[in-house]
């Protein structure tokens, strides 16, 4: 058992030493640039209203309240797994009521894709410690896990491309009665969301750059070196410094000043819109 116990190294003697860590693997990854064309804006029944009296709308801003991550396994390829990704982004409308009268609604737009990725073969099942799973308490779903892989999907707010207002249109296929939002979503409007598909619709288009990826648990062996007291010591004012003397401390935030950086979130891709400074917003 004392032979077992140290046979991976340690860093009790050695400060550099390999080490094993349990973390998760990247086993798949892939990019995307998905181009949403006229997607519905689900408005409250007052969103609805002032959209319908409204001479002109344009979409403000839009941003991503939360995203549904689905995961199954491609029947007859092993090892394979399809990802279904729901958007649900929450968009603020303006709508002109007349000659400097404007009115702003917020609605909801829902975006769906899907993609398939390598997420290998595992059969087994982990158990955890952890404070509810004791001898007597057994209820503590979070300290079981599958085998199956996590799929993670990271993104950018969305780019807003265009927006309209369409008359008795139908975007999907004249069944959208049934629109699943998760209560967490539905609790940052003002009203209930309505669902019908008569009456006049909201349509924008939305660009969405994103990155998804499938992970896997796993146990690495690393080169690890022995943590160090910092050299820096901990600077507090305690009141001895007058705010001037700490603002003259601060670096001077050159950066801001260039009229070429106001876009650095989105370098990657205002040189394919061949834009400025806009952002690519409208």
């Amino acid at each position: 058992m004392h032979d077992n116990r140290n046979a991976l190294g340690g860093l009790s003697g050695d400060c550099r030493s390999t080490v094993c860590i349990s973390t998760n693997r990247v086993l798949d990854s892939c990019r995307d640039r998905d181009c949403f064309e006229d997607a519905r804006v689900y408005l409250t029944a007052y969103g609805e209203e002032v959209i319908a009296s409204a001479t002109s709308v344009r979409t403000k801003y839009a941003r991503t309240l939360w995203a549904y991550v689905g995961l199954e396994e491609v029947p007859f390829n092993c090892g394979f797994y399809q990802i279904a990704v729901r958007y649900y982004i929450e968009v603020t409308v303006e709508a002109c009521m007349g000659i400097g009268r404007s009115q702003t609604v917020k609605g909801l737009v829902v975006l769906e894709k899907d993609v398939i990725l390598y997420g290998g073969e595992g059969g087994v099942t982990s158990f955890s410690s952890g404070p509810y799973n004791t001898f007597c308490n057994m209820g503590d779903p979070g300290s079981v896990t599958t085998s199956d892989p996590v799929a993670v999907v990271e993104t950018v707010e969305p780019v807003l491309l265009g927006t309209r207002v369409a008359q008795d249109c139908c975007t999907c296929g004249c069944g959208c009665d049934g629109l699943e939002v998760p209560n967490e979503v539905l609790q940052g409007f003002d009203g209930e969301l309505v669902s019908s598909t008569g009456g006049c619709k909201l349509l924008v288009s939305l660009g969405i750059f994103s990155v998804i990826r499938i992970e896997r648990p796993a146990q690495l062996l690393v080169s690890a070196t022995d943590y160090s007291v910092p050299d820096k010591e901990c600077d507090a004012n305690c009141g001895n410094e007058s705010p001037c003397d700490l603002f003259r401390s601060i670096a001077f935030p050159s950066a801001r000043f260039k009229g070429n950086t106001c876009c650095e979130s989105a370098t990657d891709t205002a040189s394919e819109r061949g834009g400025g400074c806009g952002c690519g917003k409208r």
